[in-house]
């Protein structure tokens, strides 16, 4: 199975939707940012705006007169009041929308500016933005007048923001500009992150692919041999077991054989999937590590080698006793498998680093320096041939790594300066 256009099209969904959302990031940061502007900007004008509608409304602006107009400007005692913000202009309109203080605002504003302009009375006693001639912007505040027995339908308050307006203008084209950077770099930083992403799936795809091949490969090769030695035994009903015990000595090994494969794939499986939870007892390590061994210590004699225990080590520790015991069977059986007649085994702990260390060390036939990496990989075998022969599939080494990381601490294998192997755990206590 080609699985590249997968990865393809599984990246490009990932960088896809990586660029959708800075875009949308950028997009609702921008948006922010540009009314902030706009409110810090208008914030004292529209302050300006109610201010002056309040001296409108207490009937002192019989005498004002816009410091715009020119035939005003030597009438300082006629000025606004000190309240007002000079730029302030104020419009009195009659009903039929006709400016009736003409003379006030100042011929050089009404011809200029104000002549055809007609007020928008939908926008009574709201603050409203407006562009006259389309050259100049007005902020004003429409308000009704309420005095009885002049001309005077409706006040209007507005002050100039040419200027405002054209720094939010530039603003917001500066903003746009830079948005539209920020989401053509985004594409390649989807587009790296895409890619980052899709490293873990691709490494986890590859791992889960081999798994299945070693495990269906290694499930198969024993289900082959029981169903080849059945099948003889079928083919020959009347022979006695003894004629036939090497046969049925064989099914009944690989048969234990399946059943402890079957077993720790489903142990790995469980671990992958955080359903196995430990059950952490106290334990006195020196008097563990003895109990553990002492079957192993006759074994070993049984086979002409030598398993010695240099325990040093009186602390207490909390752990799963049980997964304690597969990690220290683990170790044992494979030094046991990797070692010849009159070799020695030695299990030494220890205390370092505030830490239990526990040290199983053989003088076997070691591990060659470039394939320490990989040993505690699943079905990785350095001799395949030679781990068959001995009933291993690679899979002890990663169960015990497991064991090991599940209760804090850490497993290494090193190389013995003569030979051999030593594999070093260190746990917490």
């Amino acid at each position: 199975m080609n699985r590249q256009p997968i990865f393809r099209k599984q990246q490009l969904r990932f960088m896809i939707l990586n660029l959708i959302a800075f875009s949308i990031i950028f997009t609702i940061f921008g948006f922010i940012i540009f009314h902030q502007v706009q409110n810090t900007l208008f914030s004292e004008t529209d302050e300006e705006l109610q201010r002056t509608q309040e001296f409108v409304a207490s009937d002192n602006v019989t005498d004002f007169r816009s410091p715009l107009a020119p035939e005003e400007e030597n009438r300082p005692e006629q000025g606004p009041p000190r309240d007002v913000n000079p730029r302030i202009i104020i419009i009195d309109w009659n009903a039929e929308g006709d400016i009736v203080n003409e003379d006030q605002i100042g011929t050089f504003l009404y011809e200029n500016v104000f002549q055809d302009y007609t007020p928008d009375i939908e926008t009574l006693n709201t603050i409203t933005n407006t562009s006259i001639d389309d050259e100049y912007t007005f902020r004003y505040l429409l308000i009704e007048d309420e005095t009885i027995g002049d001309d005077v339908a409706y006040t209007q308050i507005l002050v100039n923001i040419d200027a405002e307006q054209t720094i939010l203008d530039n603003f917001g084209r500066l903003l746009i500009i830079c948005s539209l950077i920020f989401i053509i770099l985004s594409i390649s930083a989807s587009y790296i992150l895409s890619k980052k992403m899709m490293q873990p799936i691709i490494q986890s795809w590859n791992k889960q692919a081999e798994f299945v091949e070693n495990a269906s490969h290694e499930l198969r090769t024993p289900l082959t041999i029981i169903q080849n030695k059945l099948e003889l035994l079928l083919m020959e009903p009347q022979q006695k077991i003894m004629q036939k015990f090497e046969n049925i000595a064989l099914s009944l090994s690989e048969t234990r054989r399946l059943s402890k494969l079957t077993s720790d794939l489903l142990t790995l499986a469980r671990a992958d999937s955080a359903e196995i939870q430990l059950d952490k007892q106290t334990l006195h390590v020196d008097e563990f590590i003895e109990r553990v061994s002492a079957p192993y210590i006759e074994i070993a004699e049984s086979q002409n080698k030598t398993l010695q225990l240099e325990l040093n080590c009186s602390v207490q520790i909390k752990a799963d006793e049980v997964r304690l015991h597969q990690l220290l069977v683990i170790l044992l059986d494979n030094a046991l498998k990797y070692t010849d007649e009159k070799q020695e085994i030695s299990v030494k702990t220890y205390t370092e680093d505030q830490k239990v260390a526990i040290e199983v060390n053989d003088n076997g036939r070691g591990i060659e320096k470039e394939n320490l990496p990989y040993i505690f990989d699943r079905f990785y075998r350095v001799d395949k041939a030679r781990s068959r022969e001995n009933g291993g599939v690679g899979l002890g080494l990663s169960i015990a790594q497991w064991i090991v990381i599940n209760h804090g601490g850490t497993i290494a294998a090193f190389q013995n300066e003569k030979a051999g192997t030593t594999f070093k755990v260190k746990l917490p206590y």
